[in-house]
């Protein structure tokens, strides 16, 4: 608030002319209306808590350049202070008076020396404030102290946690060096072990080889030994016939006797009773029915914006859409039949730009009779039968599929998406194909 021409050769301090504010907006609630200024009559009729706040500036203004409305506040100060006033006009300051009071009672009043009056409290409240500010700065020097000292207590109590988990780290190195050590040197050993064990296998098929070896020819010797015995079984038979006697029934003891020990060895040395069986040379296959080849695309997200522009360029790949998840997705507001033919006609431009196999399955179960549809060329358009949704007549269509075709089911169903992953077909997200059919 300037004051030039007041003899004054500043503006009165902030508080002061705050003050000096106050004062006027509560001597405007008191003044009769004619007695108030014109520029301040809208503001007498504030209330006095909005008075000093909204009219500040006007008010302000008036007292400087309103000689009656001055004197008219410096009244009523003088009502509410006598002594204060009292004092001012003689020239003196009351010892314990607010110095922002005691400059807007001079400012008001205007009793000799009140210019000094006003300079005295702006000094004394320049000095109040530069004491208030030199101890909010002492105050945040030593806040800060106190936060520096904070800091370096608690980066010695982590750099001392960090050293004590570097020397565990380093105690957890050394052990895990050892026991690396000790695992490398049981390898080692295990190792020498296997290779041991290797050559006493070797050996030991050696040996079986040549004891197999071995029982081949005592068996071919005791076979012929069978044969001579057997001829002279049948001679014995034949002398038998002629006349028993009792060297020829000696000599039938020991062939018995010989054919049972042929018997005993061939169990002993487990020979076996023939090379193979003719079964044997029969290969035989394990039934089973493989499923539908995944599709050979590389790794892209589901809902990656080119994976359905990859799709659609493997050879021979059979596109499968779930049709109205796909309608309600992109134009749920249509009609069921407006959906159908929008669907169908941005995919009779796909199969015209792309030449892919395209089929179409809408759900069937809740409708009365026949749906007239007309499908547009290279479109195959199938509604699930009575009793039956469109989920299973898409999986029917995957599980028809040959092996190694690729396949792909365009369906936001997570559960449809899932079972069809399962049987290798690769589910596509609807949001995909409808972002194709709006390029197209």
């Amino acid at each position: 608030m300037s004051s030039a021409g007041e003899g004054l050769s500043r503006p009165l301090p902030e508080q002061v002319r705050s003050h000096v504010v106050e004062l006027a907006s509560q001597a405007l609630g008191t003044m009769p209306a004619a007695a108030v200024p014109p520029p301040l009559r809208t503001i007498a009729k504030f209330e006095p808590r909005k008075r000093a706040r909204l009219g500040g500036t006007p008010i302000a203004a008036q007292l400087e350049t309103d000689k009656e409305f001055r004197e008219a506040v410096a009244e009523a100060l003088a009502a509410g202070w006598p002594e204060l006033a009292a004092s001012l006009q003689e020239g003196s300051v009351p010892p314990a008076a607010e110095p922002v009071l005691v400059a807007a009672a001079a400012y008001l009043i205007r009793p000799p020396g009140w210019e000094e009056m006003v300079e005295v409290a702006r000094a004394d409240l320049e000095r109040s404030a530069a004491a208030a500010e030199g101890s909010a700065q002492e105050q945040t020097l030593t806040r800060l102290r106190e936060q520096l000292a904070a800091q370096k207590t608690a980066a010695k109590e982590e750099s001392d946690r960090l050293r004590e988990q570097l020397r565990a780290a380093r105690t957890e190195i050394s052990d895990l060096r050892r026991k690396l050590h000790d695992a490398r040197e049981r390898a080692k050993a295990a190792d020498a072990r296997a290779a041991e064990l290797e050559e006493a296998a070797q050996e030991a098929r050696a040996a079986a080889a040549s004891a197999g070896s071995a029982g081949e020819s005592e068996l071919r010797r005791l076979r012929e030994r069978l044969a001579d015995s057997e001829r002279q079984l049948e001679a014995t038979r034949r002398a038998a016939r002629e006349g028993r006697s009792v060297e020829d029934t000696k000599v039938r003891v020991l062939l018995d006797a010989l054919q049972d020990a042929a018997a005993g060895l061939r169990r002993e040395l487990a020979l076996p009773s023939g090379i193979s069986r003719p079964a044997d040379s029969v290969a035989s296959v394990a039934p089973g029915r493989p499923g539908v080849q995944a599709v050979p695309a590389r790794a892209l997200a589901d809902d990656d914006p080119a994976l359905l522009d990859q799709l659609l360029t493997l050879p021979q790949i059979h596109l499968i859409v779930d049709g109205y998840n796909v309608t309600k997705t992109g134009y749920g507001n249509l009609t069921l039949a407006d959906q159908r033919n929008r669907l169908l006609t941005g995919l009779g431009a796909l199969y015209a730009q792309t030449r892919t196999e395209l089929t179409v399955v809408f759900d069937g179960a809740e409708l009365n009779g026949p749906v007239p549809v007309s499908a547009p060329r290279g479109v195959r358009v199938l509604f699930s039968a009575p009793g039956q949704i469109a989920d299973d007549l898409i999986r029917q269509l995957v599980r028809a599929e040959p092996v190694g075709r690729a396949l792909a089911v365009v369906s936001s169903d997570r559960e449809v998406a899932e079972s069809v992953r399962r049987m290798g077909a690769r589910p596509v997200p609807a949001a995909l194909l409808l972002k194709r059919l709006g390029r197209a």
